[in-house]
């Protein structure tokens, strides 16, 4: 069982932060860095924790506690910006 989740649900008290993320996306979806998505928005990674933490983007909560953001929602977010820089 090495290397494996396991779901004991115990609750850490963080109430939404609490929900298995990896049960609303897809298997083969690919999780995303900040950096990453700073990268591709040319912005600071703190940015993008904000945006999450504004809703703009969902965070996914690794086991180590690190924010991974879903890449179809970062495409998304970056077409609807581009669109709108267009105009």
């Amino acid at each position: 069982m090495a290397g494996e989740a396991v779901n004991t649900g115990a609750s850490t008290g963080n109430g939404a932060a609490d929900r298995d993320d990896r049960q609303a996306r897809p298997e083969n979806e690919r999780l995303l860095t900040p950096a990453e998505v700073a990268s591709m928005f040319r912005v600071d990674p703190k940015t993008v924790t904000r945006w999450a933490r504004d809703g703009r983007l969902t965070a996914v909560r690794t086991l180590g506690g690190h924010r991974r953001y879903l890449e179809s929602q970062v495409l998304e977010l970056l077409r609807a910006a581009r669109a709108a820089g267009s105009e």
